[in-house]
């Protein structure tokens, strides 16, 4: 079952501004260790690249319902890559037990995370689904 739904658009120069602005102080206080590393890598998108993980991290407030409020900060939401390349998102602090609060009994959590850009926007959709867990000899299958 779905138990939340956001989505963020975000506008890349406005990105950039910051990080002409505030620099290092604004990478530090809104990105991972993880995140910087990646737009260190791409120094031709950097702001693109920091652009769709603060849409990210935006549409993930907006699925737990709380915004950055009740603990939830930006720093606790990471965007990191599934072995298979995908995009899902790291969570810390506030941001975890957010998703443990809303997570039903006997239930476990898969956040889908989804980004795009083209310039000067950047996008994210994030959709957390509760599935049940399997409970030993109830959803075992018989093979013979």
């Amino acid at each position: 079952m779905i138990i939340g739904m956001g989505s963020d658009l975000c506008n890349i120069e406005r990105i950039q501004n910051s990080l002409d602005r505030f620099g290092e102080r604004f990478e530090l206080r809104v990105f991972t260790e993880v995140e910087r590393g990646k737009a260190a890598r791409r120094p031709h998108t950097r702001a693109g690249t920091y652009a769709k993980r603060f849409a990210a991290k935006e549409a993930f407030s907006k699925a737990v319902g709380t915004g950055f409020k009740h603990g939830v900060f930006m720093k606790d939401i990471g965007v990191v890559n599934a072995p298979s390349g995908a995009p899902t998102l790291a969570l810390e602090g506030g941001a975890a037990a957010r998703l443990a609060e809303l997570t039903p009994h006997g239930h476990e959590v898969l956040v889908h995370l989804t980004l795009t850009d083209d310039h000067p926007w950047a996008q994210a959709f994030v959709v957390i689904e509760a599935r049940p867990l399997l409970q030993a000899g109830l959803n075992d299958a018989v093979v013979r």
